[in-house]
C-alpha cells in the first residue's frame, strides 16, 4: 500500500511537470490568449506587441470620442487632453505575468488560456486640461433643480411646480473621459450624470399656500395707543415673502416700516446745557426716545393676517436711550462761562449763509480735558455737498469769489473766545490782508485741510463750545468749570513794512500829465500781540506772542497820455545860376 502511494505520488509529480512543460511555450513570446486593451497579442514577441499597440494608438490620437449627457453630445480627441498610454510598461507587465521558469510559466499560461482576460493599460493625461474640460462640460450639462414655489398674481396665490435637474458627476466623469480616450473604442460614451431632485414639492407648499391666501383675504389694523393704521389686502400681499414659512420681508416691507417709523419714532434727547443770566448754564435733563421694533411688529402683523377673525396687531416699540445721560452730563462739570467773544458780520446773503452754516457745524462740540480742538477737524471739508455757497474770500492776497467765503469770520471769533479764556493756542494763521473790524493782530484764517485753528483745553475740566447766531452778530462761548484766569494784552502798533506797489494805466480821456488815483492802496503792514495769562492767585501761567504780516494792496492810478510833439518845419531855397559868357 505504501509502495502504491509512493508510486502514485511520483506519477502525479511527473504528470504535473509534463503539463507545465507542455503549456510553457516559448519564453520569448507572450502567452496565447493574451489581450491588451481588447487586442489579441498572444504568441507575439513583446516588441511586436508593443509596436502593434503603439501604431493603432497613434492612428487614433486625432480621432475624437463622442461623449453624451443630458441629450447633448461632445467630441473630444485624445491629444486635446494630453492623453497617452504606457504601452511598453503594459506589455512588460503582461510578459511578467506569463513568465517564469518552464513549469511555472506553463501553469501561468495555462491559467490565462482557461481564464482569458484583457489587460487594461496605464493611461496618463494632463490633469489641468482634464479639469478644465470637465468644468466646461458641467456648464453645459448642469441644470439645477427648481423648487416648487408660491406665486402671487394680484390677490391670487398659486403653487408653481418644481423640476428635477441634472448634475455632472465631475470626479467620475474625469475617469470615464480619460479611460475612453486611452482605449481603441470609438463608440459613444455616456457621461455619469445624477438627477438633482427638488427638496420642496407642491405637496410641501399646500399648507403655506392656504395660509398665504388667508393672509391677504382681508385688511389688518395696526394700533399704537389711540392711533390706528389700516393695512389693505394689496399692501399685505406686497409685504409677504412667499415660502414655507411665510415671512414679512423684502424691499417693500423695508419701505413700509421706514414710513411707519416717521409716525412712531421719537428721538431721544441728550442731556444738554442751557445758558442763563450771569454767564452760567443749567443742566437740561436727558429724555429717552421711542423707536419702532420692526422685527416684532412684523411678526405681530403676520400673526394678525394669518387669523380669520380679530385681525388687529399692536405696534411694538422699544426705548431708545440718549447718547448722553443726565448723570454723564453732570459729571462733566460744565457750570459757567470760561471765555467768550462776539463779532459783527454782514455782506452778501451767501456769506451770511456760510457763517451761519459753519457756526452750526461746531456748535455743541465737547472738548475733553487735555485734548486739542481743531477747527478743521470739527467742521470737515467745507464743500458744496454740505451746503456751502460761493462768497467773497481772500485767495493769494486778493479778494475773490470762492466756495465757503465767510468761514474765517467764525474761526476768528473762536480764536478770540479761546484767547479770552487764556487757553494755549497751538495753531493760528493771520489773513493775507489786514481786516480792520477785527481786534488788531487777532484775526485767524482757515483753509481745509492745511491751514487750521487749534487750541488746547488745559483747564482740567470739560469744555462745551456753543455758537449763537444773531441777525448781524456771532457769539462763541466756551462753557466749563470757571477757572477765573486773568488775560492781559499788549498789541504793537500796526507798522508799515513797505509802500503799496503802483499799478498805472493810460486813460485817453485824461489830459496829458493828468493823474487820477482810483485806489490809494494799502502798504504791507505788520503787528504783534502779546498775551499774558495769570491764574486767580496772580501766578503767571503763560506768555505768548502772535506775529501777523499783511500783504500790500496796489495803488491804482490812471494817467493821461503823453503830449504829442509837433514835427519841425523844413524850408527849401532855390538858387539861379547865370550862364557863363564865352
Amino acid at each position: 500500500m505504501r509502495r502504491f502511494a509512493l508510486w502514485a505520488g511520483s506519477v502525479a509529480v511527473v504528470s504535473a511537470i509534463v503539463v507545465g512543460l507542455v503549456f510553457a511555450g516559448s519564453a520569448g513570446r507572450l502567452a496565447d490568449g493574451t489581450r491588451i486593451a481588447g487586442v489579441d497579442v498572444g504568441g507575439m514577441t513583446p516588441a511586436a506587441a508593443r509596436q502593434l499597440l503603439e501604431r493603432r494608438s497613434a492612428r487614433l490620437a486625432d480621432v475624437p470620442v463622442v461623449f453624451t449627457a443630458a441629450g447633448k453630445t461632445f467630441a473630444i480627441p485624445p491629444k486635446e487632453l494630453g492623453v497617452s498610454v504606457d504601452w511598453a510598461g503594459t506589455v512588460r507587465r503582461v510578459e511578467e505575468s506569463g513568465g517564469g521558469s518552464g513549469v511555472i510559466r506553463g501553469y501561468r499560461r495555462l491559467g490565462l488560456e482557461l481564464f482569458p482576460q484583457s489587460v487594461a493599460p496605464r493611461i496618463e493625461s494632463y490633469d489641468a486640461a482634464v479639469n478644465y474640460e470637465v468644468r466646461q462640460l458641467a456648464l453645459k450639462i448642469d441644470r439645477p433643480h427648481r423648487e416648487a414655489s408660491l406665486v402671487r398674481r394680484g390677490l391670487h396665490i398659486s403653487i408653481a411646480a418644481g423640476a428635477t435637474g441634472t448634475v455632472l458627476d465631475r470626479e467620475a466623469a474625469k475617469r470615464v473621459i480619460v479611460n475612453a480616450l486611452g482605449s481603441f473604442a470609438r463608440a459613444p460614451v455616456a457621461l455619469p450624470v445624477r438627477l438633482d431632485r427638488p427638496s420642496v414639492t407642491v405637496a410641501n407648499l399646500i399648507p403655506a399656500q392656504r395660509l398665504a391666501s388667508r393672509a391677504i383675504s382681508a385688511p389688518v389694523t395696526l394700533k399704537l395707543g389711540g392711533t390706528h393704521w389700516r393695512v389693505p389686502r394689496w399692501r399685505i400681499a406686497s409685504l409677504l415673502q412667499l415660502g414655507s414659512p411665510l415671512r414679512i420681508a423684502g424691499p417693500a416691507a423695508e419701505h413700509y416700516f421706514a414710513q411707519l417709523r416717521k409716525h412712531v419714532d421719537q428721538p431721544p434727547r441728550n442731556a444738554t446745557w442751557e445758558p442763563v443770566a450771569g454767564g452760567t448754564v443749567k443742566l437740561v435733563a436727558a429724555a429717552p426716545g421711542v423707536q419702532l421694533d420692526v422685527v416684532r411688529t412684523a411678526a405681530a402683523l403676520l400673526a394678525a393676517a394669518e387669523r380669520r377673525v380679530n385681525r388687529v396687531a399692536t405696534v411694538v416699540t422699544e426705548t431708545a436711550p440718549p447718547q448722553r445721560s443726565t448723570k454723564q452730563a453732570a459729571a462733566l462739570g460744565i457750570t459757567g462761562t470760561v471765555g467768550s467773544y462776539e463779532t459783527i458780520y454782514g455782506g452778501d446773503p451767501n456769506r451770511i449763509h456760510n457763517v451761519q452754516l459753519v457756526a452750526r457745524l461746531i456748535d455743541g462740540k465737547l472738548i475733553a480735558p487735555g485734548s486739542t480742538f481743531s477747527f478743521n477737524g470739527a467742521t470737515g471739508e467745507r464743500s458744496a455737498a454740505k451746503g456751502f455757497l460761493t462768497a467773497p474770500v481772500i485767495i493769494n492776497g486778493e479778494v475773490q469769489t470762492g466756495l465757503g467765503g465767510g468761514v474765517c469770520q467764525v474761526s476768528t471769533t473762536v480764536f478770540n473766545a479761546a484767547y479770552e479764556a487764556g487757553l494755549p493756542i497751538t495753531a493760528r494763521t493771520n489773513h493775507a490782508l489786514y481786516i480792520s473790524h477785527y481786534p488788531l493782530g487777532r484775526d485767524a484764517t482757515v483753509d481745509y485741510p492745511d491751514v487750521d485753528l487749534k487750541f488746547v483745553n488745559d483747564t482740567g475740566h470739560w469744555l462745551l463750545l456753543r455758537t449763537f447766531v444773531g441777525p448781524d452778530s456771532l457769539s462763541v462761548v466756551l462753557y466749563g468749570t470757571p477757572v477765573h484766569r486773568q488775560v492781559d494784552t499788549v498789541a504793537a502798533p500796526l507798522s508799515v513794512v513797505a509802500p503799496p506797489p503802483v499799478k498805472k494805466t493810460v486813460d485817453a480821456t485824461l489830459k496829458p500829465g493828468e493823474v487820477v488815483v482810483d485806489d490809494p492802496g494799502v502798504p504791507a503792514q505788520s503787528t504783534s500781540v502779546e498775551r499774558k495769562v495769570y491764574d486767580r492767585s496772580g501766578k503767571l501761567l503763560s506768555d505768548q506772542t502772535w506775529y501777523s504780516s499783511y500783504r500790500s494792496e496796489p495803488k491804482i492810478v490812471r494817467v493821461g497820455p503823453k503830449k504829442k510833439v509837433k514835427p519841425a518845419t523844413t524850408t527849401t531855397q532855390s538858387t539861379t545860376t547865370a550862364p557863363a559868357s564865352a
